[in-house]
């Protein structure tokens, strides 16, 4: 086979959003992004010489439970891509900057959302890699569950989310040697606690308040391909 075999990979990616008002500067931007990133990543691949049987994109958008009410968590099914494209193209395009309250926002809870997705089980080589974007610290989990909309069966603290994730002696809800996760956030608990005792974590760190306007597409763009 020589230079020719290639290494074939399924690939599902959850896209966690900040669209909160804060988001505004930059939301077009990371909105952009998403969509631009489907066709940047396969050239990449296969400049890597890996083959990509299968890409599928879910959209976690997020904003606050107890300022935002039922405008606080869009939680999407996989698309797959190409074939869904128009339809994914719709629904990054529907997100909106806005709400939010707050400083902090719920980006705890799109996370544990991110890492109960319908993961594809399939035989072979599989990445899932969620990608957070925030521009803002995260409230304690459970901060807005007193709404009649805040979803039932959340963890209910950090250390049950961290149970979530998993590690090599205790797995979680994904799979162990699949699972990866980008954060770009600021340097603020628990995003800094995530990096720091999770394990296949990668965290730019973002300024916040600026919009995340230091963390540039490339940056992204190979931050997920290398982790595959």
């Amino acid at each position: 086979m020589g230079n020719n075999y290639q290494l074939s990979y399924i690939v599902d990616l959850v896209f966690v959003i900040d669209a909160t008002g804060s988001m505004r500067p930059i939301l077009n931007t990371v909105k952009n992004n998403a969509l631009n990133l489907y066709g940047d990543f396969m050239n990449m691949m296969n400049r890597k010489n890996k083959s990509v049987q299968s890409v599928r994109v879910r959209l976690i958008a997020f904003r606050d439970y107890y300022f935002d009410k039922e405008d606080a968590m869009l939680v999407t099914d996989f698309f797959i891509l190409p074939q869904q494209a128009k339809e994914f193209k719709a629904c990054v395009e529907s997100i909106e900057a806005k709400g939010g309250g707050d400083d902090p926002e719920d980006g705890l809870e799109a996370l544990a959302y991110a890492m109960k997705s319908d993961w594809n089980r399939s035989p072979g080589r599989k990445r899932h890699v969620i990608v957070l974007w925030s521009d803002d610290g995260t409230h304690e989990l459970g901060f807005g569950s007193r709404v009649p909309n805040y979803p039932q069966g959340m963890a209910r603290n950090f250390n049950e989310l961290t149970a979530w994730w998993g590690s090599r002696t205790r797995p979680g809800f994904m799979d162990e040697s699949a699972k990866r996760l980008l954060l770009f956030t600021p340097a603020k608990r628990h995003y800094t606690d995530i990096c720091s005792s999770w394990n296949n974590v990668i965290m730019y760190e973002s300024a916040a308040g600026r919009g995340m306007s230091d963390v540039d597409y490339q940056q992204i763009l190979n931050a997920i391909a290398n982790s595959i």
